[in-house]
């Protein structure tokens, strides 16, 4: 099993954030005009933001960033160091640091490109009740160049991994790169597997993602995502299995295997858009004690889905994965884990 697998099977690229993770009140977002169970990019009002959390709130430092937890939570199953690459932007300064020693302390190959030019980035996770509210300000995440990928050990990397995952987050930063592995993954049958991310990345991102689509072999996406990529793109329903399988159905160029669309909806029900039928899936819903923050939930659904499938195993089984793992994050505070899985069909 994961004894067997080589190290590198598995690429994922991404915009890597240390989180600050804080309990605020409905007024402090308000005050910086956000919502919760959002996810945005920051403005320059929402700078200050960053250290009032470090000044004023408890706030924790957790290693971050969505491929980047959804790598990390792929290593806690595979039980084999390295197996999982992560690339990504950062900035020469102490948090790229915390965040390195963290993601290798968790098995990561960590191929982090190094920039003079900005800070590492930071997410503010704003947690309200059991909700979270994200704004990332992506500073040297913003700074990803495609030569990263053309250096000898990185391209080695590329050219090892039999899946590669980016986010949709990653459409703001590197289409180019986007293009470029995707296109490598087509011509070399491998695996593409991309998530949507974020409900404006659908709107404002719409050209890139589009451009990006057809090679995607595996999409995962939320229930406020996949009604945002439905609107956008004018399919006239909101009917999510609707929106699953026309989503599934949309042009792709490697003929080989058909699309799988994810769609997650909280404690609902997963959608699975396969062989041009959906298929649904119960959630696992706690009780309300049992549940901490939700942030990370999605990364590690992600996280646990594809450490199942570089095993080769069975979609299903697959989801089963992801849910556990899901369910487990949600029960501490931000993308964090203890012990081995104990995860069993």
């Amino acid at each position: 099993m994961a004894q067997d697998l080589r190290e590198g099977a598995l690429l994922g690229m991404g915009n890597p954030l240390l989180d600050i993770s804080a309990a605020v009140d409905s007024n402090f977002l308000k005050k910086y005009d956000l919502n919760s169970n959002d996810a945005i990019l920051a403005q320059e009002k929402h700078k200050p933001m960053y250290d009032e959390l470090i000044d004023m709130y408890k706030a924790d430092f957790i290693a971050g960033g969505s491929v980047q937890n959804t790598m990390r939570v792929a290593q806690w199953f595979l039980d084999k160091p390295r197996i999982a690459t992560y690339m990504g932007c950062v900035g020469i300064d102490k948090y790229s640091k915390i965040l390195e020693d963290k993601a290798q302390a968790d098995g990561l190959n960590v191929r982090y490109q190094y920039t003079n030019k900005e800070p590492t980035g930071t997410c503010a996770v704003l947690i309200t009740g059991k909700e979270r509210s994200l704004c990332a300000n992506l500073a040297a995440a913003n700074c990803f160049l495609p030569s990263h990928i053309q250096e000898p050990e990185n391209k080695r990397l590329i050219e090892v991994a039999r899946y590669i995952y980016v986010s949709g987050f990653f459409l703001t930063v590197s289409p180019e790169t986007i293009q470029m592995v995707a296109r490598h993954a087509f011509e070399n049958n491998k695996m593409f597997i991309m998530n949507l991310s974020a409900p404006f990345l659908c709107d404002f991102y719409k050209t890139p993602m589009l451009a990006a689509l057809p090679y995607v072999d595996i999409l995962f996406g939320n229930e406020a995502e996949a009604d945002s990529f439905a609107k956008v793109n004018n399919f006239q329903t909101t009917d999510r299995k609707e929106i699953a399988l026309k989503i599934h159905q949309m042009e792709k160029v490697n003929k080989k295997r058909q699309r799988v669309v994810v769609i997650t909806q909280g404690v609902d029900n997963i959608l699975v858009a396969k062989d041009s039928t959906v298929t649904e899936f119960p959630a696992i819903k706690l009780p309300e004690e049992k549940v901490v923050d939700t942030n990370g939930a999605g990364d590690a659904f992600v996280g646990g889905f594809l450490a199942q499938l570089i095993q080769g195993k069975s979609i299903e089984v697959c989801i089963k994965c992801g849910i556990w793992a899901a369910t487990q994050i949600v029960q501490r505070s931000g993308c964090t884990y203890e012990g081995k899985p104990n995860f069993v069909l």
